[in-house]
């Protein structure tokens, strides 16, 4: 597997402030490459120093080798673009509890992608 732009995704010097699952959304979008002029500007305040850019290929390479990836969650996938968006990053295998009121459409998404759904029946997270 192909890790060229890894290091330059472990290299982004974020701010003390910035919280975990924001750095985590930074991290995804900066891969993704598609910031628009708004997030570039956000992103960097959320930095220390400027991120390095990678290129398309870069990228295209990277997402070319992402397969067989497992996505768990321990709390239900409310929305069926959390599973488009996971297979454009080669997920093939979901774990979560299930039991979301969007739960069929969660489902009908794995089922188009040909992701297998899990549901675990254990939910850990609550709001």
């Amino acid at each position: 597997m192909s890790t060229a732009w890894a290091p330059a995704v472990r290299a982004l010097a974020f701010r003390p402030n910035i919280r975990l699952q924001d750095r985590v959304n930074w991290q995804i979008r900066f891969i993704e490459g598609d910031l628009t002029t708004d997030e570039h500007l956000r992103l960097s305040e959320a930095l220390w120093s400027p991120a390095p850019e990678l290129t398309d290929e870069q990228r295209a390479t990277w997402l070319a080798t992402l397969d067989e990836v497992a996505f768990v969650s321990d709390g239900a996938l409310p929305f069926r673009d959390n599973v488009d968006h996971a297979h454009r990053h080669g997920v093939r295998y979901i774990a979560e509890p299930g039991g979301s009121i969007r739960s069929a459409e969660v489902q009908d998404a794995c089922q188009e992608h040909r992701i297998v759904l899990a549901h675990t029946g254990l939910r850990l997270f609550h709001h």
